[in-house]
């Protein structure tokens, strides 16, 4: 035998030794089970395709020690563990898309950054956004919503279409820093369905979110159809139905005001405001530089 062979046997015992050791202590007891923290919540039910079946509120029970701590994190548990049937619309999970915009406890907001009441013993309430059509429980009908994001033509417009592309479109910071709190805007329709006057008047009334973006590409230093978007605006319903009630501020979940710009194209349209001239033109600093 090695004299390596024979020097490796001593620590071989020990080491045999100190894992007996350790084998034989007593296991330590396992953690107690967390009591189960019970959470309801009352979901606004209906299916389309089920003969005679009629709105209804569904209550669920959910274990909040087993769940995530938004109320999207809720809804996601009830389809995967509790009932596969309940539908809603959802997809960031980040406060971005406003996929899985509806009306929790009152409020409409976003379920994923909504967070569950855990400190509270009542219910959760959650239905789709009030005032629209429902395709199927938490899912409501955006057509009427997105036609009318439609009409204010939400895209960068110039006189000569032919040389757009052709160079840059310059914009100081100032003019870029107009546009703040006016391009965050995710179209989840929080604000346009907390509104009374689009409740009465959704078909001609734009509405606080499609009426904000259009303000924002009217005051976009880059655009130059200014004027013809204010003249499609320019009747008794597109933009003067809204009363300030203000719901649409209160409610934003990404705490945008578009009362505050709805005003603003009230003072455009009445010419107690214009738009101011561009701070940079790419023709005369391109010929400056020629």
């Amino acid at each position: 035998m090695s004299s390596k062979v024979v020097s490796s046997i001593p620590k071989l015992v020990q080491s045999t030794a100190k894992y007996a050791a350790a084998a034989a202590l007593p296991k330590a007891d396992a953690p107690p089970k967390k009591e189960a923290k019970i959470k309801k919540f009352n979901i606004y039910r209906w299916d389309p395709d089920k003969n005679g079946d009629k709105p209804h509120l569904q209550t669920y029970e959910v274990d909040l020690n087993t769940c995530g701590p938004m109320v999207l994190d809720a809804l996601i548990k009830i389809k995967n563990d509790l009932d596969s049937t309940l539908t809603f619309r959802r997809s960031c999970r980040e406060g971005i898309c406003g996929s899985c915009a509806m009306n929790i406890n009152g409020v409409n907001t976003l379920a994923c950054i909504s967070k569950i009441d855990s400190t509270s013993s009542k219910a959760t309430k959650i239905y789709p956004l009030p005032h629209m059509y429902v395709i199927k429980d938490l899912v409501p009908d955006m057509n009427n919503f997105y036609q009318q994001y439609r009409s204010i033509q939400p895209w960068l417009q110039r006189e000569d279409e032919a040389q757009m592309g052709k160079q840059q479109l310059l914009q100081s910071v100032e003019d870029r820093k107009k546009l703040d709190g006016l391009y965050e805007c995710i179209l989840c329709a929080c604000c346009s369905t907390a509104c009374p006057s689009y409740w009465w008047n959704g078909d001609k009334y734009l509405g606080p979110a499609v009426l904000m973006q259009a303000y924002r590409w009217i005051i976009d230093s880059r655009d130059e159809k200014s004027a013809e978007r204010l003249e499609r605006l320019r009747d008794p319903f597109s933009v003067y139905r809204c009363h300030t009630i203000m719901n649409c501020t209160k409610t934003c979940p990404k705490g945008l005001n578009p009362g505050k710009a709805i005003a603003e194209v009230k003072k455009l349209l009445a010419g107690f405001a214009t738009k101011n001239k561009s701070e940079m033109e790419a023709d005369a600093l391109q010929k400056a530089a020629a």
